[in-house]
């Protein structure tokens, strides 16, 4: 695969097997990366946690592997969730290594701060359940309809948790700063997906419009950002935020009521 010559990679050959060479050198990094935490980091589970990494870029090249043997439209979807759950991966292996998050901090005590792990969470999921319907549309030119559903549900989840994270705790940058690209995210991927959508379904017969292609690809790619971008503020709302502790008075009422 490495001996291809260049002077053969030409029209789709080129790209197909640029993504090839391109996934093996991220292999090659996340072997790097797993012997790198087990031989320096101290923290167990972030060890094993590159251990997982690297489990799944295996499991991820086996994928596409067979999707080029097989042509089979079904490894091609799993194949491009599977992707998107190993970058989210690697995002929060870099994040827990970070300076920032080794620094010692002492949580904020919020009220409020169960319900917006709950929404961080939920706005997570439903970005990767997004991108899974947005994969079945790309490969089989299905779930046209929940894809754009999931687009709305996903608008008002990501409005509902950036407003409360910058109305609530603006003082606070290290959950504002995702916030807000967060949100600018989204703008930019309404606008990508209304125009790869407008572009794949108003071209006259035969003929591909031409931008359809960069903007679905573009599509992909700021979806991508979203998930890892939701993810990061989740685990920063977690480090950050944290319930009140319960009084002598909810103490006594929680033990009488057991009794």
């Amino acid at each position: 695969m490495f001996l291809y010559p260049w002077s053969k990679m030409v029209g789709g050959i080129f790209y197909e097997h640029s993504h090839r060479l391109f996934g093996s050198l991220v292999g090659f990094l996340t072997i790097f990366l797993a012997a790198s935490l087990w031989m320096k980091e101290s923290r167990p589970w972030l060890r094993w946690l590159g251990i997982i990494a690297l489990g799944g870029v295996i499991v991820q090249g086996i994928l596409g592997g067979l999707r080029v043997t097989l042509l089979a439209q079904t490894l091609a979807i799993i194949h491009a969730c599977f992707a998107q759950a190993f970058f989210a991966l690697i995002v929060s292996i870099a994040l827990f290594t970070s300076a920032e998050w080794r620094t010692p901090v002492v949580p904020q005590v919020a009220t409020e701060s169960g319900r917006i792990h709950r929404l961080a969470v939920i706005t997570t999921g439903l970005i990767y359940v997004q991108l899974i319907f947005g994969a079945i549309l790309r490969h089989r030119g299905e779930a046209d309809v929940l894809h754009i559903v999931g687009a709305l549900i996903v608008t008002i989840h990501i409005i509902l948790l950036t407003s409360r994270v910058v109305w609530n705790y603006n003082h606070l940058p290290t959950l504002v700063k995702p916030a807000h690209f967060l949100g600018g995210l989204l703008i930019v991927q309404l606008f990508l997906g209304t125009g790869a959508y407008l572009g794949k379904y108003t071209q006259s017969g035969s003929s591909l419009n031409p931008y359809v292609v960069p903007l679905a690809t573009m599509h992909v790619v700021v979806g991508a950002l979203m998930l890892v971008t939701c993810l990061i503020l989740t685990l920063q709302t977690y480090r950050l935020l944290t319930p009140h502790p319960p009084t002598l008075q909810s103490q006594a009422l929680s033990k009488q009521a057991s009794l």
